[in-house]
């Protein structure tokens, strides 16, 4: 199939401003991301209105094993941006039509195995973490309806991820954005029409998963024609590169919710009312900052497309650029959530530690925040060229010794609220690591980097290790 306009197959990141298009990407991106984030946020919010806060702490509980499975979706999905973008900045389209059929085979397979896989450790991992009665039972029931649905998400990630490496800006924007407008539109319906609670806000998010596969499906077929049926022979060929990022990402991914999963578990002790809180922050904080959680997956096809062509420089003008954005962004959220910080203590309804931890995030921790947002965009340097297991490392490194030692001194010292200045002091430590890794790989794969001085030489060994 050939695409509508040829235009679709040109490599865009060539040329023109590296800041506008990093602005574009990010911006476009981060509506539909924003979009998603609000739902969730609205979710919250509506399953607050229900005036039990042990819904609210089923939903803490549950967020990082939600995380999990998403992460897996993720993983794949940066597996498709490192493979079809340089295959389009090479202009050979035949290869990233052939690699989009394979991805979405082997997704289907991957995402189906492992949800299903997860289910029966559900009730395990949610006691692990300390979640105990009917706080527990509410949180297992909701993940029993959500995590069977990751192969459409995963389907809809992938789509998405073929549309940005082609420079789609816009109707990747539509993916996320279709989640958003479905979940907002289902939530009241179910949640209180329904009567449904906590199962109808699982329900909902089923349907938008649903909805989206099937929008990015249209965008990448019917659009571009950029993707073809997939054959064994074609699989043969794609699957080895591909899982050789998608695994190290989907484990770089899975950090994140293991460190959650240790921050929740340190909130545990401390009752419902501090998970609760937790949970609203989990919410919130996604919201405030989309923007550069949209930088991840926004900056790894323009950084791919110049990698394919050998234009090194522009590789690494855009994560200059990138990381000058997260603390222009950084500054702007912190003044909006440190106004904002009493309104959405009332709104939520939360009260004891609850409150006090919402309040001290954005008034004085926010700003924190940038340093992780850091280690975002510096994953997609990671992966886009082709180093993964850098990404999997500093990204582990951060989920347990930037996150558990940090944790449990932060509660010894000053409780629930110490809990989470440890938290956000390791993403600090290990973001500031990430920035300095990333900038020294790119020197590394332009072939201009100065060798690294012992010991340093260890370290530079370990940016080379081929994929």
């Amino acid at each position: 199939m050939q695409p509508r306009n040829d235009k679709s197959a040109r490599a865009v990141f060539l040329t023109g401003s590296v800041m506008g298009h990093v602005l574009v990407m990010t911006s476009t991106g981060a509506i539909g991301l924003v979009a998603i984030f609000v739902a969730e946020l609205i979710d919250v919010l509506f399953l607050s209105l229900l005036g039990d806060v042990e819904v609210l702490a089923a939903i803490g509980y549950s967020g990082p094993l939600l995380f999990l499975t998403v992460s897996i979706a993720i993983g794949l999905s940066i597996a498709t941006v490192s493979q079809v973008a340089p295959a389009i900045g090479v202009g050979d389209r035949a290869r990233a039509r052939r690699i989009s059929g394979s991805v979405y085979a082997v997704t289907l397979v991957i995402s189906a195995v492992l949800s299903l896989a997860m289910l029966p450790f559900l009730p395990w991992l949610l006691g692990l973490m300390g979640a105990k009665g009917r706080t527990a039972e509410l949180a297992f029931g909701y993940l029993l309806i959500v995590v069977p649905s990751l192969p459409p998400l995963a389907l809809a990630m992938v789509g998405s991820a073929v549309l940005r490496s082609v420079g789609d800006a816009q109707r990747a924007m539509h993916v996320t954005l279709g989640a958003a407008v479905v979940t907002v539109i289902l939530d009241p319906i179910l949640i209180f029409w329904m009567g449904w609670g906590l199962e109808g806000a699982a329900i909902a998010t089923v349907v938008a998963r649903l909805v989206i596969m099937l929008i990015a499906f249209d965008a990448v077929w019917r659009i571009h024609g950029l993707i073809e049926w997939p054959t064994m022979q074609g699989i043969r060929l794609d699957l080895r590169p591909l899982l050789a990022i998608a695994l190290p990402a989907i484990a770089t991914n899975a950090a994140t919710p293991v460190a959650n999963a240790i921050v929740t578990a340190a909130f545990g002790p401390y009752g419902d009312s501090a998970v609760a809180g937790w949970a609203v922050i989990g919410r919130v904080q996604p919201v405030a900052f989309g923007f550069v959680f949209a930088m991840s997956g926004s900056v790894g096809p323009i950084i791919g497309q110049n990698l394919g062509a050998g234009l090194y420089e522009r590789m690494r003008e855009a994560f200059s650029a990138s990381l000058k954005v997260v603390a222009l962004y950084t500054v702007l959220a912190w003044v909006v959530l440190a106004m904002a910080a009493p309104g959405l203590i009332g709104i939520f309804k939360l009260t004891g530690d609850g409150a006090k931890l919402l309040g001290l995030y954005c008034t004085w921790l926010a700003p924190v925040f940038g340093f992780q947002g850091s280690l975002f965009v510096a994953n997609a340097v990671f992966n886009t060229l082709r180093r993964p297991h850098v990404a999997t490392g500093i990204n582990w490194a951060r989920a347990i010794l930037g996150t558990l030692p940090f944790t449990m001194v932060g509660g010894w010292a000053l409780g629930a609220e110490g809990v989470l200045i440890g938290q956000l002091l390791g993403g600090f430590v290990f973001g500031s690591i990430a920035i300095w890794l990333a900038f020294r790989l790119m020197k590394e794969v332009a072939g201009d980097g100065r060798p690294m001085p012992r010991p340093g030489g260890l370290v530079g060994r370990w940016l080379r290790t081929p994929y």
